[in-house]
């Protein structure tokens, strides 16, 4: 598509918890991320103060998927506990596909990262009764000992806001709000009779003014989040629209392992809650699955009962509902104490408490729902991605980490340590890159017009989601698989005619990123021809060890990264 020419200023985003900035059509910095969780703030607050950086949230910083993060981060911080174990742990519930190196490497970095965030000011609930760390360690399914540190039942919304109170503390940093990033800016340099494609920045749309500005960065970082919100019932909020992957796909990173996506299998069943998740701790803490006559099934599907890996325990609630024409099972820890029930998970009790339940007396109705992509835009063990300047940490990455199915908890521990090896790396690129002289065009827009007809998109947009909760989901066969991806090419086809015509939407945005999301879904699913981890086909039910490697998707516009340090 042609660059489009914006007109006129771009006016600042004004926000309490960030530094104000006034903006321009152009802006340049040193450092630009992408997204404002966990893994977009560990970086931030650790960049050193002479690095003039941006943080990038597509709506207020706090929302995206830290925020409503429940049950905790593991680590290994008791005794009784080993790096051994959680590595074991780990590659158990990946299902033969995780990265060994990769896993050790992390878990590793996991005692430092929960002391850095201690040290921040996040309030972990402790107590010294459960192990001689002093926090409280929950145990969630896939683990074998307790090693899951948190703050109550929100933890990820205490890590959020205790983050994000530093951020005034950070001049250099500064802060968009409100702005979605439209596409990588990349162009080829040829060093040495050898041709590699470099990130140079991000156009961003101002969601509140219609804008688009044309933002320059040394290095840019994606930390967009998931892509959960490609299928009709998810845990995710609105903003998981795999934004990150789409553009890297689109500017020419390979992804990988995009086939497993990870089906929470316990999300509130109430047509006002919106897919509310009930934590895997309230399992780890003793609670029980039931049919609705009241009877235990877990027992015949796993040796773990309700602590198996959720991809298990996904499969085994969606069969029962399958068998039997029910609309739900039911979760139950009524048989705990009151006051364990409120001091442990306040959040969930109040909320359901608002919705009609109580969990101290009664069981919860509850359904699987998509809730993390496993998979992601391929990097190495320094965070980098196939295009030089360009990273990639948190969910929105492949790091080898997780492998065919993501344990409990371990995903704010790869945000945090992730942005942690990216920083590292970082500095020293921007302490030896190379002075390009590129200037990025500006935003043309001049041959668009406005759309008479939005209902187009917000169409496409419910048509994109049913189907790939049709024939996407927790169980696939190769007719379901096929249905899928005809009616993505359609689709396909339909957004981009109008991405070219018309003048852009964060609707459209975010459907385009979607598309492009579900069709490299429906690609890696369509290559595994077996069932493993979070991946099952009727048409393959069993686990083929020839298969056990990475599904890699190359896109067209693929230029191999001469300098990217190997994996």
């Amino acid at each position: 598509m042609a660059d489009r020419q914006h007109q006129g200023p771009i006016m600042a985003t004004r926000t309490s918890r960030g530094n104000v900035m006034k903006t321009m059509n152009k802006l340049e910095f040193d450092v630009l991320i992408i997204g404002s969780g966990a893994a977009g703030l560990g970086l931030a607050l650790r960049l050193p103060g002479n690095v003039k950086a941006a943080l990038v949230a597509k709506r207020e910083l706090e929302e995206g998927n830290t925020l409503y993060a429940q049950g905790g981060i593991s680590a290994v911080l008791d005794g009784s506990d080993s790096v051994d174990s959680h590595v074991a742990d780990t590659l158990d519930a990946g299902a033969g596909l995780c990265d060994e190196e990769v896993v050790r490497m992390v878990v590793e970095h996991g005692p430092a990262n929960i002391r850095w965030l201690y040290d921040s000011g996040v309030e972990f609930t402790r107590t010294p009764a459960t192990g001689d760390s002093g926090y409280h360690l929950t145990r969630e399914g896939g683990h074998s000992h307790r090693r899951v540190v948190h703050a109550a039942d929100a933890t990820g919304q205490v890590l959020e806001n205790t983050l994000l109170r530093q951020l005034p503390t950070h001049p250099n940093v500064a802060v968009l709000e409100h702005h979605i990033a439209v596409d990588l800016i990349t162009a080829e340099h040829d060093e040495e009779g050898r041709v590699h494609r470099r990130c140079h920045g991000a156009y961003l749309l101002n969601r509140l003014s219609g804008d688009v500005v044309t933002a320059s960065a040394r290095c840019v970082v994606l930390a967009t989040g998931g892509a959960s919100k490609v299928y009709l019932y998810t845990s995710n909020p609105d903003v998981a629209t795999g934004d990150g992957i789409a553009m890297a796909w689109r500017a020419g990173c390979r992804v990988a392992n995009m086939e497993f996506i990870q089906f929470h299998p316990t999300c509130l069943f109430h047509p006002a809650a919106k897919s509310f998740l009930i934590s895997e701790a309230v399992r780890g803490e003793g609670g029980r699955l039931l049919l609705p006559d009241g009877t235990r099934f877990m027992e015949r599907f796993d040796s773990r009962a309700e602590l198996a890996p959720r991809d298990i325990v996904a499969r085994a609630i969606d069969h029962e509902m399958k068998r039997l024409g029910i609309d739900c099972v039911y979760l139950d820890v009524s048989h705990k104490p009151d006051a364990e029930i409120e001091r442990l998970f306040p959040t969930i009790h109040q909320r359901c408490l608002d919705l009609g339940f109580d969990m101290r007396h009664e069981p919860l109705p509850v359904v699987p729902a998509a809730h993390y992509t496993c998979g992601g835009i391929k990097t190495n063990r320094h965070a980098r991605t196939d295009v030089a300047g360009l990273y990639a940490i948190g969910e929105t990455a492949y790091t080898g980490l997780h492998g065919a199915n993501r344990m409990a908890s371990n995903s704010l521990l790869e945000c945090l340590v992730y942005s942690e090896l990216a920083l590292d790396d970082i500095v020293r690129e921007l302490g030896t890159q190379t002075q390009y002289g590129f200037s990025p065009e500006p935003w043309d827009e001049s041959r668009v017009t406005d759309s008479d007809e939005e209902v187009v998109v917000s169409h496409n947009w419910e048509e994109l989601r049913r189907f790939m909760w049709d024939y996407v989901g927790i169980v696939r066969s190769n007719k379901r698989l096929q249905r899928a991806r005809r009616r993505v090419n359609l689709l396909r086809h339909e957004i981009s005619e109008y991405y070219g015509n018309f003048r852009i939407s964060n609707d459209l945005l975010e459907l385009r990123n979607l598309v492009d999301v579900a069709d490299l879904i429906i690609q890696s699913a369509q290559r595994r021809r077996e069932s493993r981890g979070l991946h099952y086909t009727i048409d393959f039910p069993d686990r083929d060890d020839n298969q056990a490697s990475p599904t890699i998707l190359i896109p067209d516009s693929y230029v191999p990264n001469p300098s990217d340090g190997g994996r």
